[in-house]
């Protein structure tokens, strides 16, 4: 359990990772020509890039804390916020009828979601 967290956690970390680089980095009307971008020009350009900053800390969250030994409760806190992130995110995709990026976003939830549980109660760092 504790390796398919890990792995579960590197794949989230790097996702959310590439994610917020490109909300930071990436001009707005630019991301909103990639697929499934669209939903960008819907928000101020100062959302995105506080939205890329969350999911670069955490990605950073994921990892961590839990690498070098130090708040290690933060593994599964991270887990929770990006869970969050992931349903406001299905929300706006439900709400402009992609359903392909909502089930998506629906699967990062639930792996976000896996971390948390499995972090918080099944393999814990404080055993």
């Amino acid at each position: 359990m504790n390796l398919a967290l890990w792995i579960i956690a590197g794949v989230l970390a790097k996702v959310f990772l590439v994610a917020g680089a490109n909300k930071l980095f990436i001009p707005r009307r630019k991301l909103a020509k990639a697929p499934g971008g669209g939903w960008v020009l819907d928000f101020s350009p100062a959302f995105l890039k506080t939205l890329g900053a969350v999911e670069i800390l955490g990605a950073i969250g994921l990892i961590l804390p839990a690498a070098v030994g130090v708040a290690p409760i933060l593994v599964p806190v991270a887990a929770v916020g990006l869970a969050a992130v992931m349903v406001g995110a299905a929300i706006v995709t439900t709400r402009r009828h992609e359903r392909m990026h909502a089930a998506l976003n629906l699967t990062y939830f639930a792996l976000a979601a896996f971390i948390a549980v499995g972090r918080f109660a099944v393999e814990s760092f404080s055993r």
